[in-house]
């Protein structure tokens, strides 16, 4: 039988592409903790729990009509962002796929009441929130990617997350789940962005949104997934990415609001030009996610 074996709610702000230099000249003269952080990620967990397989929830990756998995063999290539191609140009890629495990996620996914559907077209694009994490954390291990759907709910959302889980367990794969984004996220003004590049919390767009970015940390910290859940009416308001659902799949494949697997943080609480940037990761529980 499969199973997840750790989990984690990961920035992939491009910053962390950036050459040293740079980031360091953007951050008042010193590291962004993303950077250290996805570091220790690779050598204290990854490397310790050698998983067969990682999933990413990727929250640039936006879909209309339903959820895709992608279900390639192989993905390789180099990628530049048409977002911000400064900074990321000509990224290389190689992630091995895993098609059977693709289409297992989608049937679960559809037998949740959802629609989902595994595609391996060549010239499917990849986006960075799969590219840069993998740029620092891929050893060799299988990456499948799951979009997020601009027509989806939050209830969507975990339904997808049961089918991953139940696909998972179906695998006999030892995986781990990426969700692939920030918590709250709104930009400033072109105008303003440049006095608001450092990482500083201070700089989040509004002192509320950074209040109840910190309130989540805290509940992610005892485990209280429920809570989460729960409370994203109050949450929407202030924009978290891709409306939360890479969060929402990553607990609903791990157990939902009856998961109680506490997050401990591998950077600091950071901004990017208003938006929140964290690495949270969860540590199964000796007697699993739900014990």
């Amino acid at each position: 039988m499969g199973e997840v074996v750790g989990a984690g709610l990961v920035s992939h702000v491009p910053t962390i592409m950036l050459p040293q230099e740079i980031r360091y000249e953007l951050n008042e003269g010193k590291e962004i903790s993303l950077v250290t952080g996805f570091h220790r990620l690779r050598e204290e967990v990854l490397d310790v729990l050698k998983p067969d397989t990682v999933i990413v929830f990727d929250t640039h990756w936006a879909t209309t009509v339903e959820f895709i998995v992608t279900a390639h063999a192989r993905r390789t290539g180099k990628y530049t962002s048409e977002e911000l191609p400064r900074g990321m140009c000509q990224v290389p890629y190689d992630l091995k796929g895993n098609p059977d495990l693709a289409r297992s996620i989608a049937e679960c996914v559809k037998a949740e009441g959802t629609p989902c559907t595994p595609i391996d077209d060549p010239y499917l694009p990849i986006h960075y929130p799969t590219v840069n994490l993998a740029h620092y954390l891929e050893k060799g291990e299988e990456w499948l990617s799951i979009g997020v759907c601009m027509t989806a709910d939050a209830d969507d959302y975990l339904s997808v997350g049961r089918g991953v889980g139940e696909a998972i367990r179906k695998s006999g794969k030892r995986v781990v789940l990426l969700a692939s984004g920030s918590m709250s996220h709104t930009f400033y003004p072109l105008k303003e962005l440049a006095k608001h590049e450092a990482s500083d919390p201070k700089h989040i767009f509004t002192a509320a949104a950074r209040e109840a970015d910190l309130e989540r940390i805290d509940w992610f910290a005892k485990g209280d997934h429920a809570r989460v859940i729960d409370t994203m009416p109050e949450f929407y308001k202030h924009r978290p990415e891709g409306g939360f659902g890479h969060y929402l799949m990553m607990a609903a494949a791990i157990g939902g609001r009856d998961c109680h697997g506490k997050g401990r943080l591998f950077s600091d609480y950071e901004n990017s030009i208003g938006t929140s940037q964290v690495h949270v990761w969860f540590d199964r529980p000796e007697n699993g996610w739900t014990g």
